[in-house]
């Protein structure tokens, strides 16, 4: 099965493909993703099961057009053999056409013994990398509970670079427990001399279903957080960095198209454990009907399970639902969006959004721009108030 399906409709926005792998060498305490211990994982079945699962998405004609990216997240996705990943990626290929340029990111452990993997994820097809480095300074590292040192993520990247990756993304945690604003300064400092295309730079969170959030460590003020991140912005920005979203900074062209297409509400397939797939229909150049989809969790019962019935949850999303989940993604973008984004992407009139705007401008979280609905400084620093004024029946 490869190309466009004839019912998909003309007009539908970039497809993208998520796999999930939920194994890593070990949880850390800070991670609220599906992820749980490698010991006795099964790689080359999962492989094989993901491409199931993918033949039963297929079954939808929406899901029938080229792709534009795929990402491939975990867990530690850099825990595949070369050989699984490449067997993987041509069972992609031969089930879908991939658009020429299309972006194929990785998520990858620094440690050494992954990181002698690049060159085979690069031969397979993987074009961006991206390193989940979180700090650089040792101390750091042991209390986020990472189990690679500085030295090892340095040599990840050089790894990268010899194996010819040239878009690469590391990601950094700043607000971390016992970070001074001058330790976060020289941790980001340290980063950006890697001359990395692209860096998420964001605040350590305790989330539900984390260690941390169950026993939190002792964090920094937060307003010394709040001088972290403006201290960290105005670096970035000085290193050639532009933000374009809430913790997104990217050389010129090195933007992360298949994380752009998710906060442009755009569709994606998602296979694996605990994966999620958002699409639409589209007749006669317009969005037709919207909906979301949630795979088996646990990874035991997703292998276990027969293809038809790895999908948990299909959830068809009313006019209500469209008006938050777009204001929830396109609001984290710096450049905002204009209306007729909105209508396109949803079906929807323009109209929807009048009410939440007039609230927003009022409480400055928006700039007074009636023609581009653009977040303020205030409105990027109060997101989740911002998106709240989307949801019907907020007060």
């Amino acid at each position: 099965m490869t190309g466009r399906a004839a019912g998909a409709g003309g007009g539908a926005p970039p497809l993208g493909l998520y796999i999930h792998l939920p194994w890593c060498v070990r949880k850390c305490p800070y991670c609220d993703f599906n992820s749980h211990p490698v010991a006795g994982a099964a790689l080359g079945a999962y492989v094989e099961r993901l491409l199931a699962d993918l033949d039963c998405v297929l079954a939808a004609p929406e899901a029938r057009r080229p792709l534009a990216s795929i990402f491939i997240g975990g867990g530690t996705p850099s825990l595949l053999p070369g050989p699984v990943l490449a067997r993987l990626l041509d069972g992609v290929r031969a089930r879908l056409t991939l658009a020429p340029d299309a972006e194929v990111s990785l998520e990858a452990n620094p440690g050494t013994a992954e990181a002698r993997r690049f060159a085979a994820y690069r031969e397979a097809g993987v074009n961006r990398l991206s390193i989940g480095v979180q700090s650089l300074e040792a101390e750091r590292l042991v209390a986020l509970g990472r189990i690679h040192s500085p030295e090892e993520a340095r040599a990840a990247v050089a790894m990268a670079r010899a194996a010819g990756f040239d878009d690469l993304n590391l990601d950094l945690m700043f607000g971390l427990p016992g970070q001074t604003p001058a330790l976060a300064r020289d941790d980001l400092e340290a980063a950006l001399a890697l001359e990395p295309e692209h860096l998420s730079y964001y605040q350590l969170s305790l989330e539900p279903g984390s260690a941390f959030h169950d026993d939190p460590p002792p964090l920094p003020d937060p307003d010394l957080v709040a001088d972290i991140a403006e201290s960290g912005q105005a670096l970035l920005a000085a290193a050639g960095l532009v933000r374009y979203e809430v913790s997104a900074y990217a050389r010129a062209g090195r933007r992360c198209r298949h994380n752009l297409n998710y906060w442009r509400f755009g569709d994606y397939l998602g296979i694996g454990a605990g994966a999620h797939a958002k699409l639409s229909r589209w007749r006669d150049g317009r969005v037709e009907r919207v909906w979301r989809e949630a795979r088996l969790a646990d990874p035991e019962a997703y292998l276990g399970a027969v293809p038809e019935a790895l999908v948990e949850e299909r959830r068809v999303l009313d006019a209500d639902d469209q008006v938050v989940e777009f204001a929830l993604n396109a609001l984290r973008l710096v450049e905002g969006f204009v209306p007729t984004d909105f209508v396109r992407a949803t079906g929807l009139p323009a109209t929807r959004l009048a009410a939440p705007l007039e609230r927003a401008r009022a409480l400055g979280l928006i700039e007074p721009d009636p023609a581009r609905v653009v977040p303020s400084a205030r409105g990027r620093d109060f997101l989740d108030d911002l998106v709240g004024l989307f949801v019907v029946g907020d007060d």
